[in-house]
């Protein structure tokens, strides 16, 4: 398996043998309350299983849809409100930004500042998200190939940032449909970054509902035993506790009480992969 740089969250380490990590949350900011309680719920169940753990939701879902769909609180209350989870639980946070003006005020609070997939060649926003001195995790596009995403990584390491992550999270197939080709995890690894799986999302069904994203949620787990087996350093889900009420990407979210037994299959996964060379394992 390559090697690739560590890079460090915080208390968490992505990369070189270290164990994987969870990236989870709900898609969207639905409230203060809702999203203050799943960031507890799903750290507590992540030091249960001793997986490092970052928070990510988005204060604004710029990228719905329909122009109907619900999009977060916004820059500043959204803000406010991953502040606050940040300072009472002590989680690093994650969120996307969708424009460059956005980069800095979104660095103040979070510790990764995250490139949507459909924005990945977008250079201003990769510029501004780099300049900030944030970790920066690119989200390769549906339309990009494994290898071409490394176009996106030196736009974000020529601004001087070195703190680079690349996330799959499926290839165009067809219509209202995505597929994740298990060889893009080491190719993507080779570039020498750590690699995230975006497991929920890569089961969207783009533009498959009336007006809204469409997926298969029942592949989960499935899927996600191939990714961490593939080699990844870090998984991502949507996790809410109820996902037929989830303001955004119901049909693909994990439920929370099935976070626990997923990650018990995952970290199994992990540690035959990685084997007596992990680093922080048990």
């Amino acid at each position: 398996m390559s090697r690739v740089n560590t890079v460090e969250i915080g208390s968490v380490c992505l990369g070189g043998d270290h164990p994987f990590a969870l990236i989870a949350g709900p898609c969207v900011i639905e409230s203060a309350a809702h999203a203050a309680e799943m960031a507890l719920a799903i750290r507590e169940i992540a030091a249960k299983r001793h997986v490092p753990f970052i928070f990510k939701a988005s204060y604004d879902k710029a990228n719905r849809t329909s122009i109907s769909s619900y999009r977060g609180p916004g820059l500043r209350e959204g803000l406010r409100i991953l502040g606050r989870i940040k300072a009472d639980l002590g989680v690093p946070i994650l969120t996307d930004i969708h424009d460059p003006s956005h980069a800095a005020p979104a660095a103040e609070v979070a510790d990764v500042l995250q490139i949507p997939a459909f924005l990945c060649r977008q250079t201003d926003l990769l510029v501004a998200a780099a300049s900030t001195g944030c970790a920066v995790n690119i989200k390769k596009g549906q339309f990009l190939a494994p290898r071409d995403v490394r176009h996106a990584i030196a736009k974000v390491t020529g601004a001087g940032n070195e703190r680079v992550l690349i996330t799959e999270r499926g290839t165009s197939f067809g219509y209202n449909n995505l597929v994740v080709d298990m060889r893009a995890f080491p190719m993507m690894r080779e570039l020498g970054y750590p690699v995230i799986f975006d497991i929920t999302h890569s089961l969207q069904l783009p533009g498959g509902g009336d007006g809204v994203t469409a997926g298969l949620a029942e592949y989960i787990e499935p899927l996600g035993s191939a990714g961490v087996a593939a080699g990844v350093d870090g998984v991502f889900l949507e996790v809410h506790d109820d996902p037929p009420r989830a303001k955004s990407d119901a049909q693909n979210a994990l439920r929370l009480d099935r976070l626990e037994a997923l990650l018990d299959r995952l970290v199994r996964i992990d540690g035959i992969v990685k084997g007596p060379q992990r680093e922080g394992g048990d």
